[in-house]
């Protein structure tokens, strides 16, 4: 029980950090919102399990690589925590850059003829698998929540708890936006939204940079 209270706190951090992270549509929700309104929620749905799933390999091959470094070099944690509070900090110059432009998301359906549901997973686990920012963000999450010398069950949690969310909210997205109605909504809350995960992505890169673990 006392080794799970150890490492909850950043579990659970590392959870927020991945939650509000989804929250702030990039060009994979973008894809999965664009896609219910253009297409269908069928579509919409089978392209957002795509992206999940390649949200699950990120979080895995990243889990399993800075555990090895770690394993071997404990110094990289330094470099490794460097490395993610200064995304997370750029994270949250971008969320409030967003908050204060008056532009909105723009939502659209994937080029090309339409696909079977496959096909647009496959679409949505290509599109994540392929975003450059995929790997810096994953390293955030994960040095957020894996402290150096923690068991192997604590990635697990990890990877386990966020691919589940990744389904859930991705699924979401599909789903709620397959009605106009949702992206108008959507737009009228956007500035409170940007500003909130600024100040959240803020306060996590500060503390992953001054953190002694």
């Amino acid at each position: 029980m006392e080794q799970i209270s150890t490492y909850l706190p950043g579990i659970l951090l590392a959870y927020s950090a991945f939650l509000l992270g989804v929250s702030s549509p990039g060009p994979n929700v973008l894809a999965v919102i664009g896609t219910s309104m253009s297409v269908s929620r069928k579509a919409g749905i089978s392209l957002a399990l795509g992206v999940a799933t390649g949200s699950f390999t990120w979080a895995m091959l990243t889990a399993l690589g800075l555990s090895a470094v770690l394993a071997t070099y404990a110094a990289a944690i330094t470099v490794i925590k460097i490395v993610g509070g200064l995304y997370l900090l750029w994270l949250a110059y971008k969320a409030f850059k967003s908050a204060a432009s008056a532009h909105d998301i723009e939502a659209r359906a994937l080029d090309g003829e339409t696909r079977s549901p496959f096909g647009y997973a496959l679409r949505g686990y290509i599109i994540q698998m392929t975003n450059p920012k995929a790997a810096l963000t994953w390293i955030a999450i994960i040095a957020l929540g894996l402290q150096p010398g923690a068991p192997v069950w604590v990635a697990v949690v990890i990877v386990t708890g966020t691919f589940l969310l990744s389904i859930v909210i991705h699924v979401l997205y599909a789903v709620a936006f397959s009605t106009p109605i949702m992206v108008t909504l959507y737009g009228k809350a956007r500035r409170y939204i940007q500003a909130t995960l600024g100040a959240f992505f803020a306060f996590a890169g500060f503390k992953l940079l001054t953190s002694r673990n």
